[in-house]
Order: structure tokens, then sequence, then C-alpha cells
């Protein structure tokens, strides 16, 4: 059995040499206790420093290395689609995981002898999140708390930590949206799963490539990609606001014919600034949707691979 560790990098220069060093200490472990054949395969999200070196290097010194490189930075869904792409029809299945390795890369062994067991997808799940800071892990945690609300097949701190058989992978590409959210896209399949858990560790060198501004947009994006909840959120909090409308109104009535005087000036505000909020909210979650529909009615290709070591 041959299985692929594909492996996204982006600007990864500083945490590679660990990488690939524990990544050979695996295949090792790998051939050693399931019995298959593991290969690496790095995917360069078109960084700026000299990951893409690395790799070339890396490649011609170990005979398990392989790497592609994409001609433009494409984001971490894309690079991870690249990698299961050129993998397909060569592996008899494939893992993926982040190049920090914050992901228990030792896990991989469980899961492949979860494959050889039957299974057509195992998913690595963190137990806890202790090596986070607060602000990271009670935001992650809100995350996962709002998406299975959306989605409730979601897994609750599944990344894209995974195995896929090749016949998963062969499904899974046969999605062709270009709005890619793979941890819910993979959930969909269906085959026979699996779950391995374990704890997540500290990055050991470099940086996060998931500011607060990409986890916004990554949430947003699985949020919206999924579900059309927001726009039905909308449409209560139109009718909600209806509802308090007609109360206004005819509480001002009453107070009219009862000869009260008004100055109204407080009410006026507040509704007007209320009413315009949910107006606004509504038009920029609409716009999400349109903008989704515009992506994909484009169907521009993906990526595109400018060179690799093989």
């Amino acid at each position: 059995m041959k299985i692929a560790i594909i492996v996204p990098c982006y600007n990864e220069e500083e945490v590679l040499p660990q990488t690939v060093e524990k990544l050979r200490l695996l295949i090792a472990k790998i051939k050693q206790s399931a019995g298959c054949d593991p290969h690496i395969l790095f995917v360069d999200d078109g960084s700026r420093d000299s990951t893409w070196q690395l790799i070339k290097h890396y490649s011609k010194e170990y005979g398990c290395v392989d790497g592609i490189r994409l001609s433009h930075n494409e984001g971490h869904q894309n690079a991870l689609w690249a990698g299961l792409e050129e993998c397909n029809g060569r592996y008899d299945a494939m893992v993926t995981i982040d190049a920090d390795l914050q992901d228990d890369e030792n896990s991989i062994v469980e899961m492949a002898k979860m494959f050889m067991g039957g299974k057509d997808i195992v998913y690595g799940v963190r137990r806890e999140r202790k090596t986070d800071t607060m602000f990271k892990r009670l935001s992650a945690q809100a995350f996962y708390r709002i998406m299975r609300r959306v989605d409730n097949e979601m897994i609750y701190n599944h990344a894209d930590f995974r195995l896929m058989s090749a016949r998963a992978v062969r499904a899974l590409l046969q999605y062709r949206e270009r709005n890619l959210y793979l941890r819910g896209i993979v959930r969909m399949l269906g085959f026979s799963e699996g779950f391995v858990y374990y704890d997540r560790k500290a990055r050991e060198a470099g940086e996060s490539k998931y500011p607060l501004r990409k986890m916004i947009r990554f949430s947003i994006d699985g949020i919206t990609s999924f579900s059309d909840a927001p726009l039905k959120f909308i449409t209560f909090a139109g009718l909600a606001m209806t509802f308090i409308s007609f109360v206004i109104i005819a509480y001002a009535l009453y107070e009219h014919f009862t000869g009260k005087t008004l100055q109204g000036w407080t009410s006026m505000l507040v509704s007007m600034w209320l009413i315009g909020g949910v107006i606004t909210t509504g038009i920029g979650v609409l716009g999400i949707y349109i903008g989704k529909i515009y992506t994909e009615v484009k169907n521009r290709p993906r990526y595109f691979i400018s060179d690799k070591t093989y």
C-alpha cells in the first residue's frame, strides 16, 4: 500500500528542516508497524522565502520527498486540493497535514492502521488546545460551536489533518466549487470513517500563517459555503423589526390620542440606527452570497503549477 503525506507550505523556511526530519522518522515507523510505503509531497503555495529551494534540496537528498510549486499564493484549501489532485491515481491513500506539525504526525501511524483495516476516511481530532493562546483557543472554540449549529455533521476540533483512501479522494475531486471548505465537503462523502485523537503541539519555529484576518475570512467561507442560515437569520430579524415597529406605532398613537406631548427624538434616533443596522447587515450577507455565485460562475482555474521536483 502506497500512502502520500501531503504538506502545504507557505513561507515555512524556519520550520521545514524539523518537519522533514520528523516526517522521515515517521515514514520508518509506518513501514514497520503498518506495512505501508509512505511518500512526502510538499506543496509550496507561492512562498516568498526560500521554502521552495529547501524543498528542492530535500527532494535531491531523500528519495521519499517530492514537491510542487504553485505559481501564485492561492490559499491553504487550494494548496491541499492541488496536492490531492497531484497524488490522485498514484497512491492508495493520502494524508494531509500542515507544515508546522502542530497536529501530531505520529497519529498518522494509527491512521494507516485504520486504513489497512478498511476505513476510507480517518479524521485527526484535537483533544485539547493548551498550546494555543487564550484568544486563539476561545475564537476557535466559538467557531466550531457556530459551525456545529450551522452544520450538525461538523466534527468538533478537526482541522484539515486527515487520511483519505483513493476512492474517497476521487469522489472529493468531483466537487467543482471554487469556494472550498474541505472540512465540510469531506464529511459529505459518506464513506467509512474513523477517528484518531491527539494533543495539539506548540509550533517549534516560524509564525502562524492564519492571523485574525484569515481566520475571520475562513470562518465566513465555512458558514456561507454550507448553510443559508445567515439569510434565514436576516429574514427573522426583519420580521422581528416589523413586529417591533407595529408595537411602537400603537404606543405612539395611544400617546397621541391621550393628549400627551412627546418629543420623539430618542425613539426616532434609536429606531433609525437599529433599522439601518439590520438593513446594512442584510445587504452585506446577501453580498457575500452573490460574491460566491460570481466566483463560481467565472469557473476560473484554482491554481497553476510552475515547478516540480520530479
